[in-house]
């Protein structure tokens, strides 16, 4: 097991994941996707998961335990500014469970990633919020987060995917 990181929280510890933990982080990112409303988009597996966090080191992923017991998760991964010349840290998913929010814990997750992203020379740390999710957005503000409101995510999955790569998914992986 991997050392747990004091956060200053009584009885309350980060860690890093280790693989043993694959079931607990698709638990959270399904707890998550609840909370979302999203959960049918949940495609992931224990499989998948154990190949993109541990095998391909794709993401990493803190997990923060209180009084011993799992309460919340950050998954997260480098990307790259070419304006700064610098990587970032991209937050994909943060999740506290309910009955332990309001306690700093996502607080504690943010401040440790913010100092990951000093300690590892990067020039900032980054993530999306859904547009209703209003607990969330006025959390991120008052901690000095701001909305990047001039640009536009877009993105291109599934058959668009495949369709932009010129192939189709029955011949991924073929010669």
């Amino acid at each position: 097991m991997n050392k747990l990181i004091d956060t200053g929280l009584d009885d309350f510890k980060l860690r890093f994941a280790e693989i043993t933990d694959v079931p607990l982080i698709l638990g959270f990112i399904r707890e998550l996707a609840e909370y979302e409303k999203m959960l049918p988009e949940v495609v992931a597996t224990e499989e998948v998961l154990r190949e993109s966090l541990f095998e391909r080191k794709i993401a990493e992923v803190i997990l923060g335990e209180y009084q011993n017991n799992p309460v919340g998760f950050a998954l997260f991964f480098h990307n790259f500014s070419t304006f700064m010349g610098k990587p970032g840290i991209y937050l994909e998913d943060l999740y506290v469970k309910p009955d332990k929010r309001g306690k700093g814990i996502g607080n504690i997750f943010l401040a440790f990633l913010a100092k990951l992203a000093i300690d590892r020379k990067c020039g900032r740390l980054e993530w999306w919020c859904i547009d209703w999710n209003e607990p969330s957005i006025k959390f991120y503000k008052k901690m000095g987060a701001v909305p990047m409101e001039d640009w536009t995510v877009y993105r291109v999955a599934d058959e668009a995917l495949y369709k932009l790569a010129g192939t189709r998914p029955d011949l991924e992986g073929k010669g």
